[in-house]
């Protein structure tokens, strides 16, 4: 099997899982999101997709500024897609930590998932950066059937997505 990496900072990491790409089936995870009247709610895809579709930005932490940059641009770009499709920022920040991100930054079109736990989503998509257990900068879309219509995986983890591409592709699925 081909070793796939990221680099950070010019220094190669290790991907763990396999690559996906377009036209994939979706693979399923568990992550975790924190409801204030409910505490922590277990998350899997067919949860996430909900029959709509489905953009996941993924981000190794939200607490750093490309990170940011990135939720808050997807955020501000979905609002006039809301109630069409969903989008999910994935990452391994702790689901508080996500809850307190999105409430300081008013996000309110992307809803914030924890791979904290078990790293599934990381291993299943592919992202999972082994010497540092946290994602890749990465962009999954998932049309309401499960199927994977787009992905990104940045090569460079300081640097920010294509957002127009993905975008086009998430909104290339609304009927």
């Amino acid at each position: 099997m081909l070793k796939r990496s990221v680099t950070f900072k010019g220094n190669p990491l290790t991907l763990v899982g396999r690559e996906l790409k377009a036209g994939d089936k979706a693979p399923d995870f568990v992550c975790f999101r924190f409801l204030p009247d409910k505490g922590l709610v277990k998350v899997t895809l067919a949860d996430a997709l909900g029959g709509k579709p489905t953009m996941f930005s993924v981000v190794p932490s939200l607490d750093t500024p490309v990170c940011s940059t990135q939720t808050q641009k997807f955020n501000a770009a979905l609002a006039g897609l809301a109630g069409k499709v969903n989008c999910y920022t994935v990452s391994v920040d702790l689901p508080f930590a996500q809850n307190r991100f999105c409430n300081t930054c008013n996000i309110t079109n992307s809803i914030p998932l924890s791979d904290y736990q078990e790293r599934s989503f990381g291993q299943n998509y592919g992202v999972l950066i082994d010497e540092l257990k946290l994602l890749a900068r990465s962009v999954f879309v998932v049309d309401k059937d499960g199927t994977i219509r787009y992905c990104q995986i940045v090569p460079e983890v300081t640097q920010e997505p294509d957002y127009d591409s993905a975008l086009a592709a998430l909104r290339s699925l609304v009927a």
